[in-house]
């Protein structure tokens, strides 16, 4: 296993504008080492590169839970084995904490599902050895400062399940609101107003993964600024409203 240095130095000198073939002959790293660091830099866990579960259970499920957890969840080793999955979840939102408790039990039938009391949120946690199979996005430090790319596998299950996973990235890290807005009608000043939907994210890679699935549902959308995505029009409106609704 090549160590952090060589993997950092290596990546270093791609940035430089260095050709793949060019870096992988003086360092000896073969290229596909190399494009997996550049998704990747830290080495994956044993324990996930040895665990083989039999895949989600539920892949629609799967699909709503991976949004959660891009937005609001983590993976974290338990000290005498396996791992810890924790999903935030808001206490004004009580529907979603059931409907969270709800996916991991559908993606995991017979794991624990505890639901523990923080400030301002409940953390809905389970603990299980495969979860950092089911969810390799996993890593140290916070995810707008690392690579988010779906596996293969992950990609097959959100593009069954396009839905699922937009519900999961709003009822995270989005909202449906009401803007309001001013106009002149015959001299007089109206008030109108629209729902509108936002989704909010630091990391590019998910803001990127929540409107290409919103391309390929055809839901317009614009970008409000560097981590707000805004979907206004009504048509559009109209469809994540059949399909996700306001958090209750």
């Amino acid at each position: 296993m090549y160590d952090m240095e060589t993997r950092r130095s290596t990546l270093a000198l791609l940035a430089q504008g260095r050709s793949l073939n060019s870096v992988s002959r003086q360092t000896g790293v073969s290229r596909a080492a190399i494009r997996a660091w550049q998704r990747r830099v830290e080495p994956v866990p044993r324990m996930a590169r040895d665990c083989r579960p039999q895949g989600p259970a539920d892949t629609a499920a799967y699909a709503y839970l991976l949004g959660l957890y891009l937005g609001d969840g983590c993976v974290s080793p338990h000290p005498h084995g396996g791992h810890y999955l924790r999903i935030a979840c808001a206490d004004a939102w009580p529907g979603l904490i059931h409907l969270c408790r709800t996916a991991v039990v559908a993606v995991r039938p017979g794991v624990s599902v505890a639901v523990v009391q923080k400030q301002g949120c409940v953390m809905v946690s389970s603990y299980d050895r495969h979860w950092p199979c089911l969810f390799p996005q996993h890593g140290p430090g916070r995810k707008h400062d690392r690579a988010i790319v779906l596996a293969d596998w992950q990609r097959e299950i959100v593009d069954a399940h396009p839905w699922e996973l937009v519900r999961g990235l709003v009822h995270s890290d989005g909202c449906r609101t009401t803007n309001w807005t001013t106009r002149a009608v015959g001299g007089v000043t109206r008030r109108y107003e629209y729902p509108r939907y936002f989704f909010t994210n630091k990391s590019a890679d998910i803001l990127r993964l929540f409107t290409d699935t919103l391309d390929g549902l055809g839901v317009a959308w614009t970008r409000a600024n560097a981590k707000n995505i805004s979907v206004a029009r009504r048509a559009s409106v109209a469809l994540m409203d059949a399909h996700i609704g306001p958090k209750h």
